[in-house]
């Protein structure tokens, strides 16, 4: 049996295209929401594959290409030209009843401080690996990011196009190198002539997609009785036995039922669900974003198996109905000047609505904005679990806190304390009650140490006040970038996280601010340490006022994370 599924991109996009006259009202279920992020290494395709999302959900005509230069979520300039991600931009779709808010991040270790920023605000990630490269070193790092926010997870091996691309060293590296479970809802299938399918393990269908309208449609051939379809069942199989080892009320099924064929596909849909909600497994699909196949199975995933905003940040239930707004990154704009990414934890943010930030300073938005790179839709309302772009706040910085007053923020911290007295909290756990009230008031990012150190000189003294604001405004972007006065020497230094961080700044001073600023020679922050404990004694012995006298001196050198020399 043979069925045609078609998405109609063009008619979508012509509604969507149609610039609303104004204040347009959004409103959204929680539960109709998906907060993702797109994580993996330099060059394994996350903004291709966030292009094909964008393309097939409607927001765009055409497919967006990074080595032309003309993508949705790389605008800079820097990016463009370079064809990699420098900044994490946020884009909005819909798809299927849901509404996607994915943030792209870069892949480039010099930016990380973009990965961890974006982290705050999402509620599951989909980690892109090079299907003939596996996992890498930056995949490893921002696995690890992932794990620290607990995240839940999809893997998507991307480029399976190519000849030398191997699936199964994909999975294996995900179980040495990253000690996870991945589960295989998806495998290869490749024709005689090289052409990419999928088989779908769990409805036991090949998928195959049709390259003439860009892969907006694919078929669904359901497999004849033969050898293909007795390893494909095998492998259903095992991912049945592998869920029910996770999940005990798939198990349950399994073991009344007595048998595996007897599972439905909803049942393993719903397990799936869980252990993934749960961090106990990760999934692993497939494709190819560059030749449009596997990216409508990709966001499917995103909507059956991620969490929904209500399912996640349970602490922020402390608010009730009230405000309660993380700021996780900050941008500007040439027209609208700084724009503050929100993620709305709790309550609803207006337009007009008077804020009070981490600070205790008093801010009023003038503007919300639905985010889709760098094009912006007005909107009026956004709800609980949503993301929106704010103008007018002018002191916000990363990491902080926003709430309806001051006074909301002091009862929401009376009742996450009482909350937590009234669960029995023992006195061991009394002791972290402060580390967990920093995690909910106290959002400060943790900056990583700085790297490389350059001076920076304006090319004359007029501009050397414009210098100074320019570098504010990208340091309150990038609070990666550190800023300082060396009184000794009269230089203004600037810290980074490697030589391309700093060519991008200097770059983007120029592009943005029109100053041609000079960068004095790199300097890197060196540490040494010793590589093992060492031991020794020394022994003296001097005869003074003819009596001998002896001493002895034992040195031991230890390492340790606190360098301690005794």
């Amino acid at each position: 049996m043979l069925r045609y599924v078609y998405f109609n991109g063009f008619g979508m996009r012509q509604g969507l295209l149609k610039r609303c006259s104004s204040h347009i009202l959004r409103r959204s279920y929680s539960s109709d929401i998906r907060n993702i992020g797109i994580l993996a290494h330099i060059d394994a395709g996350k903004t291709t594959t966030t292009e094909r999302m964008l393309f097939y959900a409607g927001k765009t005509r055409s497919l967006g290409e990074v080595h032309r230069g003309n993508t949705v979520t790389d605008y800079l300039t820097q990016e463009r030209e370079r064809g990699i991600t420098i900044c994490s931009s946020a884009v909005t779709f819909p798809w299927n009843g849901k509404r996607i808010n994915l943030l792209d991040t870069p892949g480039h270790i010099d930016f990380t401080m973009e990965v961890e920023q974006s982290l705050h605000a999402v509620d599951g990630v989909i980690v892109v690996l090079d299907a003939t490269a596996g996992v890498e070193a930056q995949t490893m790092t921002v696995w690890s990011q992932a794990d620290k926010h607990r995240l839940p997870r999809l893997v998507f091996v991307n480029k399976m196009d190519r000849p030398d691309a191997d699936f199964n060293k994909c999975v294996e590296d995900l179980k040495s190198k990253l000690e996870t479970f991945p589960v295989c809802i998806q495998y290869p299938a490749k024709s005689n002539e090289g052409q990419l399918g999928i088989y779908d393990v769990i409805t036991l269908e090949q998928l195959n997609w049709q390259q003439k309208d860009l892969g907006r449609s694919y078929s669904k051939l359901k497999l004849e009785p033969s050898d293909g379809l007795r390893q494909l069942q095998d492998k259903r199989n095992e991912l049945i036995d592998q869920l029910s080892g996770l999940d005990d009320e798939l198990a349950d099924v399994v073991i009344s039922t007595e048998s595996f064929d007897k599972v439905s596909n909803e049942l393993v849909n719903k397990a799936l669900r869980r252990v993934i909600c749960q961090q106990k497994a990760v999934p692993v699909l497939l494709g190819s974003a560059y030749k449009n196949i596997g990216i409508q199975c990709l966001m499917d995933a995103v909507n059956h198996y991620l969490p929904a905003p209500e399912e996640r940040n349970e602490i922020y239930n402390c608010f009730g109905n009230e405000l309660a707004g993380k700021v996780f990154k900050i941008v500007h704009d040439k027209q609208r000047g700084p724009l503050t990414l929100v993620r709305v934890m709790r309550g609803e943010l207006k337009r007009g609505m008077r804020l009070t930030c981490s600070s205790g300073q008093a801010e009023v938005i003038s503007k919300l904005y639905e985010p889709l790179a760098d094009e912006y839709r007005e909107v009026s309302v956004v709800s609980s679990g949503d993301v929106a772009l704010c103008a007018g706040l002018k002191s916000t910085v990363t990491g902080d806190l926003l709430t309806s007053s001051q006074s909301s923020l002091k009862n929401a911290e009376k009742r996450f304390k009482q909350q937590r007295h009234s669960d029995g909290m023992s006195e061991e756990e009394d002791d972290d009650e402060d580390h967990h009230l920093d995690g909910l008031f106290d959002l400060a990012p943790q900056i990583p140490d700085a790297v490389y150190f350059c001076s920076i000189e304006p090319p004359s003294i007029s501009s050397q006040t414009a210098m100074e604001q320019a570098l504010r405004q990208l340091q309150r972007e990038d609070p990666s970038l550190r800023v300082s006065y060396d009184s000794i020497t009269g230089q203004t230094v600037l810290g980074g996280m490697g030589e391309l961080h700093m060519d991008i700044i200097k770059s983007r001073i120029l592009s943005e601010y029109k100053i041609d600023v000079d960068l004095g020679p790199l300097q890197i922050a060196y540490k040494e340490t010793i590589e093992a404990p060492s031991l020794t004694t020394l022994s003296v012995e001097k005869e003074i006022a003819g009596t001998k006298q002896n001493v002895s001196i034992t040195l031991e050198l230890v390492k340790n994370q606190s360098e301690i020399f005794r």
